[in-house]
């Protein structure tokens, strides 16, 4: 499992990295923070101390950990667990690449686990920290972040693809 970024927030602003996942979780509780753990293609095994840590449900788990889920939405108690399929277009191979991201939102913290390249995540939690506003506003606001981040890059994606098929019009018949 790779950990891309572990953080707490507090009042919007970072605090010192947490040496473990656990101290992590602990710190965003006593401080009145919110943890914001990032992973990328954790294994069972590997997700099994986050999931213990946050109290994730065993079946958002097992999802989280399998990519080639459907984009979704579920409440477990506290905890949102939102599956989301990203696209991004790659202009020089004129292909798509796509990937997954699976967000667990509670009440004190974020999980995100990304399948595949797209998206870059980390863009959006630097953007987050260069505006504390939208990271005061809690765990929502990053979830609203990262989808928002989802949804705007289908708009090269759709642009890309229409280019490509006005470049096959004009080969067949220009």
């Amino acid at each position: 499992m790779t950990i891309v970024d572990s953080a707490i927030y507090v009042d919007g602003r970072r605090t010192d990295d947490p040496e473990s996942l656990r101290e992590t979780h602990e710190a965003a509780r006593e401080h009145g923070g919110v943890a914001w753990i990032g992973l990328y293609r954790p294994t069972e095994e590997e997700f099994a101390s986050v999931a213990e840590e946050c109290g994730l449900h065993e079946l958002a788990v097992e999802d989280a950990v399998k990519a080639h889920q459907r984009p979704k939405l579920d409440r477990y108690g506290e905890t949102l667990f939102v599956v989301l399929r990203a696209a991004r277009y790659l202009d020089r191979p004129e292909t798509v690449e796509f990937g997954e991201v699976h967000v667990f939102v509670g009440p004190d913290f974020v999980v995100t686990v990304r399948h595949g390249e797209a998206p870059d995540v980390g863009e959006v939690r630097g953007r987050m920290e260069r505006h504390s506003d939208l990271l005061r506003r809690g765990p929502e606001a990053i979830l609203y972040a990262i989808m928002d981040r989802i949804v705007d890059d289908y708009g090269p994606v759709v642009a890309g693809l229409e280019n490509d098929i006005d470049e096959i019009e004009t080969e067949v018949f220009g």
